[in-house]
């Protein structure tokens, strides 16, 4: 017996765990800038787009279709809490409030170790790639859509490195820095390849990959497979322009930092 929510595109599935990270997520975030010197309103604006995208995609509609009729619209889910809400999260942190949060946690021997290495670029990024082919392998992602504890372990896990996965790009504490320049651009030239190679293996698979799908009610004129395959094609383009977005601006600013630079100062030869 096929026991899916009836699904309705106006309406969804409230999740009171997500709702209740989220709000304490933003209440930790208004605490912290409440006591910090409140610079603008850019950085909050920033922070709340995260939390307000990562609510959405959690709940309602998309969060419906994710969980029980189309592949495609897990895909949209999961390039949201990959893509967006963690570069978002990241930048709508101020450094002060980062530095603030951070130093205690560098004070504590294996904590700081493991925060210095987890933030690098080789694990951040490594830990990224097991997370992201780990849970899109058909046997990890069918037992997330058929437990719920395992889904919110998946996302968990997902949002998680790829914070880590940004940091090296994105980083707002000066205690574990984002990379140079020139190695943020070579970084994200990496940084797209693994969701591009899961998106090409998923959009090219001659059968279906999820079986759960197989048996979904058809809320769009799919087939299973074509969903896949369009799910595919979601991962892939986004995972391809994303990064190069961000090279774009990351490539401007090291140019602006350079111009922002005095000129050597020459001196003249004594006569």
């Amino acid at each position: 017996m096929d026991t899916r929510p009836p699904f309705s595109w106006t309406s969804g599935e409230v999740h009171a765990d997500v709702v209740l990270g989220a709000g304490l997520l933003a209440l930790a975030y208004a605490v912290a800038w409440a006591r910090g010197p409140r610079p603008g309103p850019r950085e909050p604006a920033l922070f709340v787009s995260g939390v307000l995208v990562l609510l959405g995609a959690l709940n309602g509609p998309l969060h419906d279709l994710s969980d029980s009729y189309l592949f495609s619209a897990h895909m949209v889910q999961h390039l949201l809490l990959t893509l967006v809400v963690p570069p978002l999260l990241l930048t709508g942190t101020p450094a002060w409030m980062a530095d603030g949060l951070i130093a205690p946690l560098l004070r504590r021997p294996p904590i700081g170790a493991l925060a210095r290495a987890a933030t690098r670029p080789v694990p951040a990024l490594g830990l990224y790639v097991v997370a992201l082919v780990g849970w899109h392998l058909p046997g990890p992602y069918g037992a997330a859509l058929e437990h719920h504890a395992w889904h919110v372990v998946e996302h968990l896990v997902l949002i998680a490195t790829a914070l880590l996965a940004w940091w090296p790009v994105l980083s707002p504490s000066a205690l574990l820095p984002r990379l140079h320049y020139g190695a943020q651009i070579l970084y994200l030239f990496a940084f797209g390849m693994p969701m591009t190679v899961v998106a090409a293996m998923i959009t090219g698979a001659e059968h279906t990959l999820y079986p759960f799908y197989d048996a979904a009610p058809r809320v769009l004129p799919l087939t299973a497979l074509a969903d896949q395959r369009l799910g595919g094609l979601i991962m892939w383009v986004p995972a391809g322009l994303m990064p190069l977005v961000t090279f774009t601006v990351v490539f401007f600013r090291w140019v602006a930092a350079e111009a922002d630079k005095p000129p050597p100062v020459v001196e003249e030869p004594l006569l």
